[in-house]
């Protein structure tokens, strides 16, 4: 779709529909689902999956050790997202599921259940309809490579991978403060994270396996399989430090999980260019274009090419050239002065006010002149004057 490259003429109405409406990336997903699961009739398959337009939904996979918060990062990008959480133990817990049954039944014979199980629970949640349409976010599974291999291999592929760390001594502190809510699943710490309301206070309950020496156990066995299970995620991997304010790792992961990965797709790069005087912007964009062949738009050079063209628009803003290029123009409030960059200007009738384009500090500035300057649409920050 590079025109440069191409042996051929491509129109640019072409690229620029195929970027603008995803083409690219639609038919790569297609293409990932046919090979996937392979059906006899492609076409009724490949319509069914473009009818469901799922593609963008979440897809997560939150990591992390015990105590670490990830059971609470998850519940909360769950209601953010309007998504589905999918825990080991709701997922024995589906009431009308024969699967869930055998692997309830499995479970208090075992304490644990079989690789070959999870995954087939895992498969059996996400064909159901709300996965579909909503997506899904793993809590702490896979816990070993092999679930991961297998996850991979029936076609379920995450969109993002989350994995909380932190020091084993806050960890192994941390949990035994651990308290959960039964009715509703919370969980609350004694010190960091106590419920204000005495009813929700009352009800918390202890929950088994805190005590220190069985917490670095487990710390002991996560650490045997994370160093296994983070390399089948190479690029779609994000280490966030549990050890800081839940609500500072919520967001850290709902920022992450909001971004789109970058695709290869054929793209027409689009660069805008924010900073002060003398922060080297002018620099910054010329080696940008000199090392991917862009074009170097500078709105101050348009400008002077304008006046130097001595067009209409030349002549409006040919009184402003013949200034200094920083005025300090001073603030209604009283306030310091707020320096003044004419870089677009076109007149308005009928009118006194004008809109300028400055970093300022103040909300409100003003410029004695008879004649508006045009607002910059993509502009930091807009100062109505």
């Amino acid at each position: 779709m590079d025109a440069t490259t191409a042996p051929h003429h491509i129109p640019p109405e072409m690229p620029q529909y195929g970027e603008e409406r995803h083409v690219f990336e639609l038919m790569q997903n297609m293409l990932e689902q046919l090979l996937i699961y392979q059906p006899k009739d492609p076409i009724p398959f490949m319509i069914t999956h473009l009818q469901q337009d799922n593609d963008n939904v979440p897809k997560i996979v939150i990591l992390g050790p015990p105590a670490s918060g990830k059971t609470t990062i998850a519940m909360w990008l769950c209601k953010h997202l309007s998504s589905n959480l999918l825990t080991m133990d709701n997922l024995m817990a589906q009431k009308f599921s024969s699967l869930a049954a055998v692997a309830r039944e499995h479970y208090q014979k075992m304490k644990k259940l079989s690789n070959t199980l999870l995954v087939r629970l895992i498969q059996e949640r996400l064909r159901e309809e709300d996965c579909i349409r909503r997506g899904w976010i793993l809590d702490g599974i896979p816990a070993t490579r092999e679930q991961a291999l297998m996850i991979q291999t029936i076609g379920i592929t995450p969109r993002h991978v989350i994995a909380l760390s932190a020091p084993d001594t806050v960890l192994i502190e941390r949990n035994l403060g651990k308290r959960i809510d039964p009715q509703t699943g919370e969980i609350y710490h004694t010190t960091f994270d106590w419920p204000p309301e005495s009813e929700i206070q009352n009800r918390l309950v202890v929950p088994g396996g805190i005590s220190e020496l069985e917490t670095a156990q487990k710390l002991l066995e996560y650490h045997r399989n994370i160093i296994r299970i983070l390399p089948a995620y190479p690029k779609i991997l994000k280490v966030i430090n549990a050890d800081q304010p839940c609500v500072d790792v919520f967001y850290q992961a709902l920022t992450y999980v909001q971004t789109n990965h970058r695709s290869n797709a054929p793209f027409t790069p689009r660069v805008l260019l924010f900073g002060p005087m003398g922060s080297g912007k002018s620099l910054q964009a010329a080696l940008l274009a000199q090392k991917y062949g862009l074009v170097n738009v500078h709105c101050g050079q348009l400008l002077k090419e304008a006046v130097a063209g001595e067009s209409k628009f030349g002549e409006l803003i040919q009184p402003y050239f013949q200034k200094e290029m920083a005025e300090t123009l001073p603030t209604k409030d009283g306030a310091s002065p707020v320096p003044f960059f004419p870089l677009a200007v076109a007149p308005k009738r009928d009118s006194h006010r004008c809109f300028c384009w400055a970093e300022c500090s103040s909300s409100a500035c003003y410029v004695p002149a008879s004649r508006l300057q045009r607002a910059m649409k993509q502009s930091k920050r807009f100062c109505e004057v």
